[in-house]
């Protein structure tokens, strides 16, 4: 499978990634002759459906070091991010009411966090330093008597910076308190042990680990220390009474075999994917000058490459990149004209944060994709660069800060 098509060039693997073929055909079966409901425990088709979901529970827990017991089924990461937020503050509000948590964070953190503030929750929001790291210091010292969880994603979506989990899951431990990661854009990626790393609570998606969309899975610890949640879906007591619905038998079944896949693969895929990673960066910054790199150069994700292009305005870049998928700071890719709140939080200015883009290499890259890349968008950012008159005076070595610009 090649992601090129008429010219177009897929490298948002970080937003979605496509299907692998492997794990549409493990689900299909359980489109068409399968189609059991897996709490239907009177007949063989229940009995089918509900053996493909406890094989695939297994298959997620494996990637993760955890038991397939404590693997819980949800819709996506969003979900799974939500129960645990909402499902903690809810079971331990006789324990506490305070959850520490960070401003790089994905929505699906930061909206229910600012939510149980407004029901009277208090929320630390720590601030990152310019690789988007948190401060264990800070972390420690945040902590109160009246704590109950620490969240904190293990890789962020925008940069593939990698927070130190590890050192996190310890302090969380020694003062008792439970700590969640989004390892959303981690699983299948680089490797995770729930044990450890101290990890109570983990979240993940499917659709970032060349599985289905719509489908994700929340790691709820059963042992040393157990955790507890309250459901945020009430229904017919499915998933050991956390979240009841349905199931998605399909969606599970291509969860599981997307997450073998990426067990399996992991360190091969590692290599060829980093590899392709220095190749496009190489090739943009041998040609171009003034980039800048967002996020960690060593502690990051092997897919992410988030850089942004000084003096270049952010939407010309896109608008002359059209045909290659990437992910963007600037305001035309995305409903709001705001630049990224995570670059900002890193200490990027508008410009730099607007001119931001992030490329997202997966499994299906190729190398010629990725110097076509190269071609495409050195060429089109020489030509902004030649029209930007800031560059030319930098260029001339004149200090940007020392001049005072006049108003309109």
């Amino acid at each position: 499978m090649n992601s090129t098509n008429h010219n177009r060039i897929y490298l948002d693997y970080s937003a979605t990634t496509p299907l692998d073929h492997r794990v549409f055909e493990k689900m299909t079966p359980y489109f068409l002759e399968s189609f059991g409901n897996a709490a239907s425990r009177n007949h063989s088709y229940g009995w089918q459906a509900e053996e493909a979901v406890e094989t695939a529970r297994e298959q997620v827990a494996k990637l993760i070091g955890a038991s397939s017991k404590e693997i819980i089924f949800t819709s996506g990461a969003t979900e799974s991010d939500n129960m645990a937020l909402l499902g903690i503050a809810e079971m331990y509000k006789e324990k506490g009411d305070h959850i520490i948590t960070c401003v790089t964070e994905h929505k699906a953190i930061l909206d229910p966090a600012l939510y149980l503030e407004s029901k009277g929750c208090k929320v630390t929001f720590l601030e990152v330093d310019e690789n988007g790291m948190i401060s264990l210091e800070e972390l420690e010292n945040a902590i109160t008597d009246k704590t109950i969880l620490i969240s904190i994603m293990m890789v962020n979506n925008e940069t593939g910076t990698i927070q130190p989990v590890k050192k996190i899951g310890e302090i969380a431990r020694k003062h008792d308190v439970f700590f969640h990661t989004d390892a959303t854009q981690a699983c299948g990626k680089i490797p995770v042990d729930v044990e450890e790393m101290n990890i109570d609570l983990l979240s993940l998606s499917a659709h970032k680990i060349y599985g289905p969309k719509g489908v994700g899975a929340i790691y709820v610890r059963r042992r040393k220390p157990r955790v507890r949640l309250a459901p945020i879906i009430h229904g017919g007591g499915h998933e050991r009474g956390m979240r009841s619905g349905t199931l998605n038998v399909p969606g599970i079944v291509g969860l599981g075999a997307a997450c073998e896949l990426s067990m399996n693969e992991m360190k091969s895929e590692t290599e060829k994917i980093l590899a392709l990673r220095d190749r496009l960066y190489k090739g943009i910054t041998d040609k171009i000058d003034y980039i800048v790199l967002n996020g960690h150069s060593t502690e990051r994700v092997p897919g992410n490459l988030n850089i942004s292009f000084s003096y270049i305005e952010g939407e010309s870049l896109m608008i002359g990149i059209e045909g290659i998928a990437v992910s963007s700071g600037s305001a035309c890719t995305s409903a709001s004209l705001e630049p990224s709140y995570v670059l900002k939080s890193m200490g990027l200015n508008d410009e730099l944060a607007h001119s931001s883009i992030r490329f997202s290499i997966g499994r299906f890259t190729t190398e010629a994709e990725i110097d076509e890349t190269v071609d495409r968008i050195t060429a089109i950012a020489q030509r902004l660069r030649d029209m930007s008159p800031l560059y030319e005076m930098v260029k001339e070595g004149i200090d940007l800060n020392t001049i005072e610009w006049t108003g309109h």
